[in-house]
């Protein structure tokens, strides 16, 4: 009878878009138009269409539709209106159905494309248009080939479950399966989720009975699912929703499936209302219950279920049927859309990447997961989900991945490249390998780096070697790469404006592919090296700042989740690299220690014999150590931006941690001080840098003043909705007198350990192992040794001495003075 569709989607122009009214389902099938979001809330509100996926499907195809027929751009007088008009739009369209997470994910990529569509120099309306059209049909798109992979996997899952020892289904080779609600073709833009693992078992043969429960009051089961099973000539079994606990009591049962609204960050699962009556039986019977779901339905930023909102349905739904009154009137109703299954009851979650177990704790790891997918495992021939390297907690990818570990070269990340589907569609997957162009371009201390550029767009692929690229001969963990693809996943949903999005992360070769930010973006180090400056770099590096440092610190989350995220975020290898360079190696004869020689070996024996310096590096040690307040990205330089005039990403998140905020803080104000004591150095008769100067020095006041207002203004807010974290709770300190002089108290400490701190960093890249280009430009010996005994001089001072300077126009003001001292005989105490 050929594939039953719900959304039917024509790009043209014109566009057009069709959902099938699932209300009239199963005696009529009528298809209705949907031009824009308006509609689309219309009808999502009104449940012509439903399924999560589905719904979110729809939303984002109902905008592609309004643009393209509204002129693709031309309708708009800029790109900052198109901007405005789809942000609009979309948080229009999120508020039809609230429980399901799926609706607010597309929306909050759709905006994120349209933001960075935006921030390209001299970005138009069209280019807007074309970024979210393209992004609304690989919504689309993607959808039906997360389908099938989640079918996929979910068919072994449940043949490896019901035939683990203790089953009392154990040996058998056709499953009866029980499903609640719709999760097919008509949920889903094509296949479905639960009942797409049903259809991967029919057509292995494995299938010898779905059952299905009427699902009430709104009948989706013995409307919808009913439907689906006779149109695809599935063997099906109808049952009313009261049946269903009789009917795995009596054995009849091998395996549960259903799909899911909202997983919580513990695994915690919104369903259709009856779900929860169904784990609770199937516990009860030993049946194992899984959850059906694409990546997008997992929602990390939900604690908990009963965070979950539940949308309560109207009365009628219950009193009437078809119109029809079928209930005594004037009785009221209580009729919630969905309930809450607790993770304790779930025995895995299916993903398209894979299956996700339960610990033994019973919860799952779902903010891990949704960073990397790659971390999902594969369902072992014992039902127990065994990681495919026995060692790893990252599963492999499919494919490319299935391979042992392989340094990567030009030629072998070309096909690496092709042999991941969604990799290669980005790049233009009709081109064969030899179409791509890729250069390695790490310049940094540690991993490799390939631009990947093909017919369709480009990508960059990061590998991590199992030592440090400046020095092979030290060995150094190369899960460092799974770190930074978890770090780059959390910190763009805190702060997308400034993180490039992730595209795969692969464990078995300890690989990332990111987006390709293409020039004139540069590397702000090597930006500033070369003379330039960045008019918003402050606003943008405090703006990324504030949001991630905030949002996952415990002045915003409750204890359980913070303390979640900090053992999620357990970096130990890096962190102890760290403790090394910076608090350790510089402050005695280390082997990796060089400076510029013989012009700094009198400075370098004075740090190694410095009480005061050694006192105060050990006490910030410490502070580094055991103070947990946020989720840092841990190296934060200068050399760690991407950046035009316009726009400014953060990259490089490998030594990401839970630590103190200062430390992060601190990075960007050390190095932009080392670029401003270097400018003398590389400054020439025709360029003498004095705006470039002028320039380094206001933008490290700015940073920090537009930090603390970042800052403060997310803490504002969140206390005004009464959302604070359990560290200063709303109840304690509302918005009014004791929130603002906690606040400044929060700074106040602050302060001094960011001076120290950047003190800290400032020497380590003078006298330590990793020294910066700033100052490796400077040609001449004589000259760089002048420009590094100054910062040395005042890197020194705050370390040492952070209270002598109250705020940060005194530390600017010191820089100042400290830039006209000789230099060749660095002045310490």
């Amino acid at each position: 009878m050929g594939s039953l569709q719900a959304i039917l989607y024509e790009a043209g122009p014109p566009a057009r878009l069709k959902i099938l009214d699932q209300r009239l389902l199963p005696f009529e099938t009528e298809y209705v138009e949907v031009p824009n979001a308006g509609t689309a809330w219309t009808c999502i509100k009104d449940m012509q269409v439903r399924g999560a996926p589905a719904i979110a499907v729809t939303a984002a195809l109902s905008l592609a539709v309004d643009l393209i027929n509204g002129g693709s751009g031309n309708q708009f007088s800029s790109a900052q209106d198109a901007l405005l008009y789809t942000s609009q739009q979309l948080e229009h369209v999120v508020t039809s159905r609230p429980t399901a997470v799926n609706l607010a994910d597309a929306a909050r990529k759709l905006k994120a494309t349209a933001t960075r569509a935006s921030t390209v120099p001299a970005a138009s309306a069209d280019d807007v248009v074309r970024a979210v059209v393209a992004a609304s049909q690989a919504i689309f798109e993607d959808d039906i080939s997360d389908n099938k992979a989640i079918g996929h996997h979910g068919a072994a899952a449940l043949l490896a479950a019901v035939n683990s020892a203790g089953s009392g289904s154990q040996g058998r080779q056709q499953l009866r399966v029980l499903t609640h609600c719709n999760t097919g073709s008509l949920a889903t833009a094509s296949y479905g989720t639960a009942l797409g693992v049903v259809r991967s078992l029919h057509e292995q043969g494995r299938l010898e009975r779905i059952f299905c429960t009427e699902t009430r009051p709104f009948n989706q089961g013995s409307r919808l699912t009913a439907f689906e099973l006779v149109h695809d000539g599935l063997p099906g079994t109808l049952l009313v929703d009261s049946a269903a606990g009789a009917l795995l009591a009596s054995g009849q049962v091998d395996a549960v499936v259903v799909g899911a609204d909202r997983v919580a960050a513990n695994g915690d699962t919104a369903n259709k209302i009856g779900t929860l009556s169904l784990a609770t039986n199937a516990a009860k019977c030993g049946v194992p219950f899984f959850v059906a779901a694409p990546l997008t339905t997992l929602d990390p930023d939900t604690p908990t279920g009963a965070d979950i909102h539940i949308e309560q349905r109207p009365a009628e739904e219950v009193t009437e049927l078809q119109g029809r009154p079928i209930a005594a009137p004037g009785i009221k109703v209580w009729n919630p859309g969905f309930d809450v299954t607790p993770a304790a009851l779930i025995y895995g979650i299916i993903t398209e990447a894979g299956l996700v177990p339960t610990s033994p704790s019973g919860s799952f790891d779902v903010a891990g997961i949704k960073a990397c997918p790659s971390r999902q495992t594969a369902a072992a021939p014992n039902g127990v989900a065994e990681h495919k390297d026995g060692k790893s907690a990252a599963a492999a990818d499919a494919d490319p991945a299935e391979a042992e570990f392989k340094a990567l070269d030009v030629e072998s990340v070309k096909a690496y490249m092709m042999g991941v589907p969604h990799l290669a569609e980005h790049l233009g997957s009709r081109a064969g390998p030899g179409t791509l162009q890729v250069r390695e371009v790490g310049d940094g201390n540690m991993n490799f780096v390939y631009i990947v550029e093909g017919p369709a767009g480009g990508l960059v692929l990061k590998q991590a070697l199992p030592f440090i690229r400046i020095a092979p001969d030290w060995p150094i963990t190369q899960d460092r790469v799974r770190m930074e693809a978890q770090a780059l996943a959390e910190q763009a949903r805190h702060c997308p404006q400034h993180v490039p999005r992730l595209h795969h992360f692969d464990a078995r070769q300890c690989l990332l592919v990111m987006d390709y930010l293409p020039p004139p973006h540069d590397i702000l180090r090597r930006a500033l090296t070369a003379g330039k400056v960045f008019p918003l770099l402050a606003s943008h590096v405090a703006a990324f700042l504030s949001c991630t440092l905030f949002r996952t610190s415990l002045i915003a989350l409750d204890t359980r989740t913070f303390r979640d995220e900090a053992a999620r975020f357990k970096n130990t290898e890096l962190c102890r690299l760290t403790e090394q360079v910076i608090f350790t190696d510089p402050y005695y004869a280390a082997p990796v220690n060089r400076h510029t020689s013989p012009q700094l070996d009198e400075a370098a024996a004075r740090f190694r014999e410095d009480i005061a310096a050694k006192v105060a590096i050990s006490r910030l040690k410490a502070t580094f150590c055991q103070r947990q307040e946020a989720l840092l990205h841990g190296d934060l330089h200068t050399g760690s931006f991407m950046c035009t005039p316009h726009s400014t990403w953060a990259i490089d998140a490998e030594f990401a941690f839970y630590g103190p905020i200062a430390f992060d803080v601190c990075k960007m104000i050390a190095n932009l001080l080392l670029a401003f004591f270097a400018s003398d150095g590389l400054a020439s008769a025709r360029d003498p840098r004095t705006q470039q100067r002028q320039w380094l020095l206001q933008t490290t006041q700015d940073i920090w003043t537009l930090f603390v207002q970042g800052f403060s203004r997310l803490w504002d807010t969140a206390a005004g909705q009464g959302r604070s974290g359990d560290l200063y709770p709303t109840q304690l300190f509302p918005l009014g007198p004791a929130l603002e002089a906690v606040q400044a108290t929060f700074f106040q400490d602050l302060f001094p350990d960011v001076l120290s701190f950047a003190g800290a960093v400032m020497i380590r890249r003078i006298l330590g192992i990793a020294h910066v280009i700033d100052f490796e430009h400077i040609e001449h010996a004589d000259s760089r040794s002048v420009c590094e005994g100054r910062a040395l001089v005042l890197g020194r001072q705050l370390l040492v001495e952070p209270l002598l300077f109250p705020d940060m126009t005194s530390v600017v003001a010191a820089a100042e003075a400290t830039r006209r001292l000789d230099g060749r005989s660095p002045c310490f105490p």
